[in-house]
């Protein structure tokens, strides 16, 4: 079997909140194999995105082991999460994020030049995601021009221009009423899928998680594998 993309083991976070400690993961276990799209399940307070924030390594705090890539990830400084990040990971969340000044195009553009690619390959590689989302007639229109689905498709072709290895999603399409979050869920599914990239999803929706490789819940701290 190949080196899981992201594996966690006793993974654990606390917070003290009026003097009195909330444990919010308690010993989670989790192993994402390269390609795998994961759905992680749990009502809202649940702990799904404290979970997304750990992975992503975007807080301290955390207890355990975090291996993205094959590589121990918990206690890199901050240098090192930043490259790691930059590296090895993307990021879908609820509301798109997009840059208000920018176009579709250059709005997945950007990531791709921080990382290093000329702007003529960054720019047929934007064409070539957004046109794949049914955006080629949009390119150049701002985010304000665009419906929350294209914006939310748009935040999608940006997360995956790079190619990481994983996608950390935190209820990517929960702002979108619910036949637009259907295509854009099935649209967002068939890139990761083609694009080879692996994905932990957080949601609270069973009709969405099931369209997904494996369902795992989070219950009480820890995760519970679904049938």
């Amino acid at each position: 079997m190949n080196e899981p993309v992201l594996q966690t083991r006793d993974l654990r976070r606390s917070f003290e909140q009026g003097g009195v400690r909330i444990d919010v993961l308690r010993g989670v276990d989790l192993a994402v194999q390269p390609g795998e799209i994961v759905a992680l399940l749990g009502p809202s307070g649940s702990g799904k995105s404290t979970l997304l924030q750990a992975v992503g390594l975007l807080e301290g705090g955390f207890e355990g082991s975090i291996r993205i890539g094959g590589e121990e990830a918990a206690q890199l400084p901050a240098g090192g999460r930043t490259d790691m990040r930059r590296e090895k990971l993307a990021f879908i969340y609820q509301f798109h994020h997009l840059l208000p000044d920018f176009d579709a195009t250059e709005n997945v553009v950007l990531p791709q030049l921080i990382r290093g690619a000329t702007r003529a390959a960054a720019q047929a590689r934007a064409t070539e995601l957004l046109t794949q989302l049914g955006l080629g007639h949009r390119l150049m229109h701002r985010p304000n021009q665009l419906s929350g689905g294209e914006q939310q498709r748009v935040a999608v072709a940006r997360a995956l221009a790079n190619r990481p290895p994983l996608v950390l999603a935190d209820e990517p399409t929960g702002n979108l009423d619910e036949a637009t979050s259907d295509r854009v869920f099935g649209e967002f599914l068939n890139l990761v899928r083609n694009e080879g990239s692996a994905a932990l999803v957080a949601t609270h929706n069973e009709r969405l998680a099931a369209r997904m490789d494996r369902v795992v819940r989070l219950h009480e701290g820890r995760l519970e594998e679904m049938a």
